[in-house]
């Protein structure tokens, strides 16, 4: 069997994030999204991964490379024009030589991985199996609607929802998913949705299945989709201290901090917290819970909750900053004496800020 990651699309609702850069690379706990799924599929035995590329190529190449430093074989796939997810499948045909697949969506982010898709799907010999999850808000999903088990319709991003069971973004095939792909017509947004070539596959009398997530699954579209992405893996985060904790820091919860980052003088840190490699944190710096810092960052007189900081930023403002996301190489400084309750920020990389 092998993988499928896509890691295309434009991200233009994660603007200005990803005017620059790959919405895939954005990163959750300090780590680029897109290696989540990437690991997902090598621990259930997928030595052979495709990676659907768009325009924006930025960063994906060079940090997988061959794949070989993540026990993985990977080979580039390109979709020039975001057209669908059922056209992403028609891109890696050639690719799949016939072989069964798992299609993971680079933007997902899926506690429990893919190692039980996998197995169902070799067990039970399926042509098609979708992983679905209850959600609040159906009509931003593809869903699945079912007769108990049974998996009955799927519809993409309905009006008026027969059912909260949202796909995921994995979805395992054999290669009939191919021919359902080529039956099926653009939908209204111009793209081959795949919702429709797997109710094809349903329609044909294929053996098709959902399979409900045991964990917690979050997609990443919007900005506070992916706070709320990174306090779920700050959460089961384990601690590592590999820099250096001035006496002066209160520190309570979980953290991880990088090597060759310190703290001075008087630093509160709340965990769950991440802090990555080269980092200066303090003095007069607060960290609540659920922030993450990026490497070499440089923080002081401030106070941050909630918040994902990327690599090489500065901030030095006597505000508190909240439920924020700050793109790479930015800068925060002070700019009165004003002090307010909290300002929440998102700024795309290579920004400035007076606050």
């Amino acid at each position: 069997m092998k993988g499928l990651l896509l890691a295309g699309g434009h991200g233009t609702r994660l603007r200005p994030l990803t005017y620059t850069g790959n919405k895939h690379m954005l990163p959750i706990a300090n780590k680029p999204m897109l290696l989540y799924g990437l690991e997902h599929l090598k621990n259930a035995g997928i030595e052979e991964v495709g990676v659907i590329l768009g325009p924006i190529k930025e960063g994906v190449t060079e940090m997988l490379g061959d794949g070989g430093s993540f026990g993985v074989r990977i080979t580039y796939l390109d979709q020039p024009e975001p057209k669908g997810l059922a056209h992403a499948a028609l891109v890696a045909e050639e690719y799949m030589k016939g072989e069964p697949f798992v299609m993971y969506l680079g933007d997902n982010l899926l506690r429990e991985g893919v190692g039980n898709f996998v197995r169902t799907f070799q067990a039970k010999d399926l042509d098609c199996l979708v992983g679905v999850c209850p959600v609040k808000d159906p009509t931003r999903f593809g869903i699945a609607e079912m007769n108990g088990e049974k998996l009955v319709r799927l519809v993409e991003k309905p009006e008026h929802p027969e059912s909260n069971l949202a796909l995921i973004g994995v979805y395992l095939f054999d290669e009939t998913i191919f021919d359902a792909a080529k039956s099926i017509k653009p939908s209204g947004r111009n793209e081959l949705e795949i919702t429709d070539a797997i109710q094809h596959l349903l329609s044909s009398g294929k053996k098709v299945e959902a399979l409900r997530v045991t964990s917690w699954w979050k997609d990443t579209g919007r900005p506070e989709d992916l706070l709320e992405a990174n306090q779920l893996v700050l959460a089961d985060m384990e601690e590592s201290i590999e820099g250096y904790i001035s006496e002066r820091t209160q520190l309570t919860g979980c953290l991880k901090l990088g090597s060759g980052s310190k703290t001075i003088g008087e630093v509160t840190i709340r965990g769950p917290v991440v802090i990555g490699r080269n980092c200066s944190v303090g003095p007069n710096v607060y960290l609540g819970p659920y922030t993450s810092i990026g490497d070499d960052c440089t923080l002081k007189d401030v106070e941050v909750e909630n918040t994902i900081v990327m690599g090489r930023s500065r901030i030095e403002s006597r505000k508190r900053i909240v439920d924020s996301l700050i793109g790479s190489n930015s800068t925060i400084l002070d700019a009165s004496d004003h002090l307010p309750k909290g300002y929440k920020l998102i700024i795309g990389e290579r920004s400035f800020a007076q606050i």
